[in-house]
């Protein structure tokens, strides 16, 4: 199969896999048991603890595991929203772009039902946000921005630094007035603006240095990053104000009880070793120009293509297009047939029959939605894997074209 939707999950490594396997039968002990067998388990635990913090350059005690980047973004979502509420905030504010993926959208949602104030930031044409409506958007009363730093569906990178540079700068300005004045007077001590960033889909091609982002909270999974499934995890800075949203026993500082996945944990904290600067550089230069080739070979055989990644800010993995006149759909499974995986957005919406948010945040009209189609290359495509696409799509188009009652006409 050629494989071309690494958005949607990744293939396990295989130095992955070795890692994971003693996990599952041989040291299989309940990592919070005192006995040995339990600390055995807990020692692969701290391991792989302590390769997630090198990965995020964060102390080990800020890496709280989860059973995936869903679950960490309605950590970061509701557990400040809680921790707000519970200091006496009666109508906490958040804020979140207009292109998150729903594991952000619906719980903000939610938590507008339940009378928090949610503003939604929009996007360029590109999906990008900028760092200016970010900051206009802060009010007294916010908690969280919560900005995802890759886009899963069109690759667009967000301005995540820039942007953690700029809410530092309003939580220190906020300070330094209460001190000069709001201190004297008893006022109540300005609440720090938390930032938070679904990273999901850009820990393998970008830096995730949570102090270099300027970050308080950061979302991982680890079948995005050639790691198992049903677990990730959750950076919280010390000091953030984070309630539990999981309770129960206790588990992870408090943050999330459960007993640990000790297996996916293990497998978590060895692909995330895997990407280094250099493992990142070298597999970030192979896939771009893979990437290019597709996106060079497609537009030269296949008219009426629109292309809605910005390649010049984006992954080196992504290529997202509407292919007018055929529907996505329909050449997912066309090309599916001929042993080709590619997706039409985002996997985890992929049964819904609405047209993306993202294409229409970026202003691209909903019909050009129902031709998406969406590539997502690899560390392990080939050359060969073009090229079959570059053969098999083309005339598919045209065959489903041919087939439109409006523009086979």
């Amino acid at each position: 199969m050629a494989y071309l939707d690494h958005s949607a999950t990744t293939p396990v490594d295989k130095k992955v896999m070795k890692a994971m396997e003693p996990y599952f039968s041989d040291i299989f002990g309940n990592p919070s048991s005192i006995h040995s067998a339990g600390q055995k388990a807990a020692a692969g635990v701290d391991a792989a603890r302590s390769l997630a913090a090198r990965f995020l350059n964060c102390h080990d005690d800020e890496v709280v595991f989860t059973s995936g980047a869903t679950e960490s973004n309605n950590l970061a979502l509701r557990g400040a929203v809680k921790a707000a509420r519970k200091a006496g905030l009666a109508k906490p504010h958040i804020i979140v772009s207009a292109v998150e993926h729903d594991a952000v959208l619906e719980p903000a949602a939610d938590l507008k039902e339940d009378g928090v104030e949610v503003t939604v930031v929009g996007v360029d044409k590109t999906g990008r946000v900028a760092v200016e409506s970010v900051v206009a958007a802060i009010k007294e009363n916010t908690v969280l921005v919560s900005i995802m730093y890759v886009n899963s569906e069109v690759g667009i990178v967000q301005p995540i630094r820039e942007i953690g540079k700029a809410i530092k700068k309003v939580n220190e300005g906020r300070m330094n007035a209460w001190q000069r004045e709001g201190s004297a007077k008893k006022m109540p001590k300005p609440r720090a603006v938390l930032f938070h960033t679904d990273a999901v889909q850009a820990a393998n091609y970008f830096d995730c240095d949570a102090a270099k982002l300027h970050v308080d909270m950061l979302s991982l999974s680890g079948h995005k990053v050639y790691g198992p499934k049903g677990v990730g995890l959750i950076y919280i800075k010390k000091g953030s104000a984070v309630s539990p949203i999981v309770m129960g026993g206790h588990h992870e500082r408090n943050y999330r009880s459960g007993t640990l996945n000790v297996a996916g944990i293990v497998g978590l904290g060895a692909a995330l070793s895997l990407i280094t600067p250099e493992s990142r550089e070298r597999n970030n230069k192979k896939i771009a120009a893979l990437r290019d080739s597709l996106v060079k070979g497609l537009v030269d055989r296949i008219p009426n293509i629109v292309l809605n990644t910005d390649r010049a800010n984006s992954t080196p993995s992504h290529a997202h297009f509407s292919v007018i006149g055929a529907e996505g759909e329909s050449i997912l499974i066309s090309l599916d047939f001929e042993g080709i995986a590619v997706s039409t957005g985002s996997a985890c919406a992929s049964n819904s029959l609405k047209g993306s948010h993202v294409l229409e945040a970026m202003g691209i009209e909903e019909e050009y939605s129902n031709y998406a189609l969406r590539f997502t290359l690899g560390k392990n495509n080939t050359k060969e894997d073009v090229k079959k696409v570059l053969a098999v799509l083309p005339p598919i188009v045209e065959k489903l074209r041919k087939m439109n009652p409006v523009y086979g006409k």
